[in-house]
């Protein structure tokens, strides 16, 4: 079936166990992959996700629908979250949707799909199965979408707080829910205590991303080289950038790197899960040599690691900057150290 946005964020909330498919396609792959991000939790933070790409499911079409049928190892919630899913994986679709059972649900991130394709024409036709187009939003709908995704946490806009959060994402529905949790953390919001969001919290945790200028500190905590990354935090300090972006983008870059970390355990190599869109150009070679010695553990160890440090930051007479600057450099040396 075809889904508006408020049916698919209800469903995937919800882990509707009506639904057994959600296939999430367009151009708008970020939003796609923050989308998912729902059913996961949803599914709980103990449930086992088993992670598929398309080229696995044309090999074999059947993997799809025993995966979802299957028993997870510890008897907990499972999900199964399928990636660069194309027309090739008509057949292992066809057979989940009709399988007789599929207790688990299975959510597809499919950038390259078209509308007029067989595999989107295939789930609009079940009524098992939603079906939702990902595209970036337009201008005119910036402030809307900023606002119902701050709504969903707490927080009440005000004045031109959405439009202001929206372009300091960049446009990235990820990048903007990101930031809207955060702030929502920092404010002590939540749909059942909802609070006014003012351009004053919003330059109190310093909600302006400018990665690009914080570009080279990442690269450095990333590539390992403590030395280099601190002469890059001297500079910043000195221009008067707050650490909470940079240790944001710090971790989205990890966690990208995760991602992609996880395809090459799959079997990707690593020359071609490099070449995908969440990859800048300018970066593959240096995303290249991060997956040869970033491990699953040492990321998620890092990933963590910045997020405390984030919350202890947001607290009340802690030395912010500094807490900041260990984390970055912890990060780095994590990098350094042997797989």
């Amino acid at each position: 079936m075809k889904a508006s946005a408020n049916q698919l964020r209800q469903a995937l909330d919800s882990a509707n166990p009506a639904i057994r498919f959600y296939l999430l396609h367009g151009p708008d792959e970020s939003g796609a992959r923050d989308l998912a991000l729902r059913l996961a939790r949803a599914m709980g933070p103990d449930a086992e996700r088993i992670d598929l790409d398309g080229a696995m499911l044309k090999g074999d079409p059947g993997r799809l629908a025993a995966e979802a049928a299957s028993l997870s190892l510890f008897g907990g919630a499972r999900h199964i979250r399928v990636t660069a899913l194309g027309e090739e994986s008509h057949d292992a679709i066809t057979i989940l949707l009709a399988a007789e059972q599929a207790g688990n649900p299975v959510v597809a991130i499919a950038p390259t799909l078209k509308s007029s394709g067989k595999v989107v024409k295939l789930t609009l036709a079940a009524g098992n199965a939603m079906s939702f187009a990902c595209y970036p939003p337009e201008a005119a709908d910036a402030d809307r979408l900023a606002a119902a995704i701050a709504g969903e946490h707490g927080l009440r806009t005000s004045g031109g707080t959405a439009g202001r959060l929206f372009a300091a994402s960049g446009g990235d529905r990820a990048v903007l829910t990101r930031e809207i949790e955060k702030i929502a953390l920092y404010l002590d919001a939540a749909p059942e205590r909802p609070t006014t969001l003012d351009d004053s919290a919003i330059d109190a945790i310093g909600a302006d991303l400018g990665e690009a200028e914080m570009a080279q500190a990442i690269d450095a905590a990333i590539a390992g080289d403590a030395a280099r990354l601190g002469g890059e935090l001297a500079r910043l300090n000195e221009a008067g950038v707050s650490p909470i972006p940079l240790m944001r983008g710090l971790v989205r870059r990890l966690m990208t790197l995760a991602e992609l970390q996880a395809e090459v355990a799959a079997g990707a190599a690593i020359a071609s899960v490099i070449e995908g869109p969440r990859v800048f150009f300018k970066e593959k070679a240096a995303t290249g040599r991060a997956l040869r010695h970033w491990t699953p553990k040492k990321l998620s160890g890092a990933i963590d690691h910045l997020r405390q440090a984030e919350r202890a930051i947001m607290s009340s007479a802690t030395a912010g900057q500094v807490l900041a600057e260990a984390a970055c450099l912890a990060v780095a040396r994590a990098g350094r150290s042997p797989r």
